[in-house]
């Protein structure tokens, strides 16, 4: 098989068309043309059809797509390995975006079995907008991706979602809120100050859900993207704010708030999103295992706490 006809091929039926695919490529478009009539014919079928002004995959075109979403997928995964594979004496690098939406200090719980292999590793972080990462990752300039949400749908990037866990959240107030709105929980929260998440934002989303389904109004006095303003905010006593489980006691120690209460039915989940649909890098993989087997799956000793389904 000429793999060059079907790097063509694939450039056309992901750009949907044969001059997107040219001014990608740097390419004349009669070129192309050429090479995927030549792909036809040493297949013996045709791949696109005219529908209007566009081209259209045949259900062989289709099929061909997904073949070649796979077969650059293991090459981009040779690539990284080849290019990230530890050699004596230098040093690692390791790309990594964070979403916005992911709390700090769950970051930081993540990436950190990273910094700890046996070879010397330099840690490069970004935080962005999850589908501006998405892009940095399909280009390769990223190694991992952390996010609170799978790849967006209407995204089209050739990544693969590895979940890394989940948590119930925890509503916190600072002192100057208890004596007020430090009673029965959940029905304390109605009527509350409270410092949202963004509405886009998944958890963001869920909490919403939640709290109409128990008939609970906080008052919303901000709305936050980044959780780190948020838990600021809320730490200055302008409002309860909401924060992972399974850091309750290290957001209770850091800001001198407590916990109102918990909730497990408004989950935040976390996933890294790489290009390598069987983890190879050795980052990546420290980061992975640890997340499974100790912070989201280890049973956490904590004191009783007040907690509403």
């Amino acid at each position: 098989m000429n793999y060059k006809h079907l790097h063509y091929f694939f450039q056309v039926a992901k750009l949907g068309g044969v001059l997107r695919a040219s001014e990608r490529l740097h390419v004349a478009p009669q070129t192309i043309s050429g090479q995927i009539q030549s792909f036809e014919d040493a297949l013996g079928v045709a791949l696109f059809e005219k529908s209007g002004r566009n081209l259209a995959l045949t259900d062989a075109g289709r099929m061909v797509l997904g073949y070649a979403e796979a077969i650059f997928s293991i090459g981009a995964e040779l690539e990284e390995a080849v290019r990230e594979h530890p050699r004596r004496g230098k040093l690692l690098e390791f790309r990594v975006g964070v979403a916005d939406a992911v709390p700090k200090t769950i970051a930081c719980r993540l990436i950190e079995p990273a910094s700890q292999l046996p070879e010397p590793v330099r840690i490069v972080c970004r935080e962005w907008k999850l589908d501006m990462l998405l892009g940095e990752l399909a280009l390769h300039r990223l190694d991992l991706v952390i996010a609170d949400a799978p790849i967006p749908s209407d995204v089209s990037v050739s990544a693969f979602n590895h979940r890394l866990g989940s948590c119930g959240v925890s509503f916190f107030a600072a002192p100057a809120l208890l004596d007020t709105y430090g009673g029965r929980f959940p029905a304390c929260l109605d009527g509350a100050p409270m410092v949202m998440p963004a509405q886009e934002s998944a958890v963001g989303k869920r909490l919403r859900n939640w709290l109409q389904a128990h008939a609970l109004h906080p008052r919303v006095v901000a709305e936050c993207d980044d959780s780190a303003l948020a838990k600021e905010l809320g730490r200055r006593g302008l409002g309860i704010f909401v924060g992972p489980t399974v850091l309750e006691r290290d957001i209770e120690k850091q800001n001198g708030v407590r916990a109102l209460g918990a909730t497990p039915d408004v989950e935040e989940e976390f996933f890294a999103i790489s290009v390598e649909r069987r983890i190879t890098h050795p980052c990546v993989t420290a980061i992975t295992e640890a997340a499974r087997k100790e912070l989201f799956g280890a049973s956490l000793r904590r004191r009783p706490r007040r907690t509403a389904a």
